[in-house]
């Protein structure tokens, strides 16, 4: 509360005090000391309010920053990306795999031989097969490499989004946090003009009451100073609605209670010009899609690799054991055991795939050219959106140097109005006129210095500079 609200805040009573000199001395003083108690109890709620604690715009971001849901949505759709990128390199490892297996057979055989030996009984057998085999790719027309540049290329996408998601955040905060301050700025200019609302119904019953007033003049500031108390109750809960838009972006507990700050800073000196200036390589935007387009080229370069053979080295070690506990026939052996290994090379040469490769090639090559129409087209609407945004933004500045000399006219208005009505030199039409001037005034005023902030806050968004 500035200290010009405090006397304010009184002079209503005092004014009632001053009726105490007329026939209704007995009521009017009942007024005066209602309305003070009121009073008191009013500056006791702002400095209750005053003692919450004060959150400041880079506390909300860096709160924003820490615990938002899509950011960390974000971070966990580019952990992805990381975690593929950090086994890069293992495309060009050997594969080796191990199998093991064993086979416990029991067999009753029955036999006759031309000779006329016979032979029958039960055959018991077991056999473990092992083998340990490798192969490596030497060679694949180069589509190993492409794969593991691919992999850095994608986490280097994830970082862009999630940066593209921060920026976004930020400006949320910015925006949310600046229009609960100019809701309370426009707060305090209902509370003002309800003081004047105030002194219009005191002086209407004045004049009322020594006989040189009219009695519609009493109603309809009664009812005008009504109609202000609900816009005050209707910007008391807009307030309290924001404040809980805040804390979801901030994702703190709903209720919170904290206070902002009561100005809104302006940058008066953003040029086109530095805006422009590299926006391509700046505006998060369009490095994400360029982005596309780096890794759209890589998997023209993958498809195409499969046109060459692949060259693999291979080799295996195989173990195979065969024990019988009885030999039925004497050709056979009663334990066998054979093991040993084995190396070659194999190329696989692709000759006849049904023209696939190609249609894979072709379709990589069209979605180069789709990314890059996508790029071309944003790039088209970023470049339009600054150009919007910086005319929103000087014109909202003229508008706000404007509203800043117009205001100190409304209230010059006003008082000097309020004064001539007090002697009976001004018309309650008049007084009632340069309150509503006053009013719309600090709307407008109120309207512009917002709105120049917005247009600076998306102007830095376009050119990605509100996170370093």
């Amino acid at each position: 509360m500035s200290k010009n609200e405090f006397p304010a805040c009184w002079q209503a009573g005092v004014k009632f005090m001053l009726l105490s000199e007329t026939k209704s001395r007995r009521v009017s003083a009942r007024r005066s000391l209602f309305l003070s108690v009121l009073c008191s109890a009013f500056l006791l709620l702002t400095i209750t309010s005053k003692a919450q604690r004060l959150l400041t715009l880079e506390e909300a971001i860096a709160t924003a920053l820490q615990y938002n849901y899509d950011i960390i949505l974000s971070r966990n759709d580019s952990a992805v990306a990381a975690l593929d990128y950090s086994y890069r390199n293992a495309i060009f490892l050997p594969r080796v795999n191990g199998n093991v297996g064993a086979t416990w057979n029991r067999n009753n055989q029955k036999q006759e031989f031309a000779t006329g030996t016979k032979r029958e009984g039960d055959v018991k057998t077991n056999n473990l097969v092992g083998s340990l085999t490798l192969s490596w790719t030497l060679f694949d027309g180069g589509k190993m490499f492409v794969t593991r540049d691919k992999a850095e290329e994608l986490v280097r996408l994830g970082e862009l989004g999630i940066k593209d998601q921060v920026i976004n955040t930020v400006a949320t905060v910015i925006n949310t946090y600046y229009d609960i301050v100019r809701q309370k700025q426009q707060l305090r200019a209902v509370e003002e003009t309800m003081s004047i609302s105030q002194t219009r119904v005191d002086l209407s019953q004045r004049k009322l009451d020594i006989g040189v007033g009219a009695k519609p003049d009493v109603l309809q500031s009664k009812v005008d100073l009504n109609a202000q108390k609900a816009a005050q109750l209707r910007q008391l809960t807009l307030i309290l609605q924001l404040k809980e838009t805040l804390n979801q972006t901030m994702n703190v507990a709903p209720g919170s209670a904290y206070e902002v700050s009561d100005s809104i800073p302006i940058n008066p000196n953003i040029l086109l010009g530095d805006i422009q200036n590299n926006i391509e390589n700046t505006n998060t935007t369009l490095q994400f899609l360029k982005k596309n387009i780096e890794i759209a080229d890589l998997t023209v370069r993958e498809r195409k690799a499969e046109r060459f053979p692949i060259v693999s080295f291979n080799s295996a070690y195989n173990l195979n054991r065969t024990n019988n506990d009885i030999a039925l026939n004497p050709a056979l052996p009663l334990f066998n055991r054979n093991r040993g290994y084995n190396y070659g090379f194999t190329a696989t040469i692709p000759i006849l795939n049904n023209r696939n490769t190609q249609r894979l090639i072709r379709q990589a090559e069209l979605n180069v050219q789709y990314q890059q129409l996508i790029f071309n087209n944003q790039k088209s609407l970023v470049n339009l959106d600054v150009l919007n945004a910086f005319r929103d933004y000087q014109l909202q500045k003229q508008a706000l140097e404007l509203e800043e000399s117009n205001i100190l006219l409304a209230k010059e208005n006003v008082s000097i109005i309020l004064e001539t009505y007090r002697l009976g030199q001004a018309t309650y039409l008049q007084l009632r006129e340069a309150q509503k001037s006053l009013e719309d005034a600090y709307n407008r005023l109120i309207a512009a210095r917002y709105n120049t902030k917005l247009a600076e806050t998306e102007l830095l968004r376009l050119k990605g500079d509100l996170v370093r």
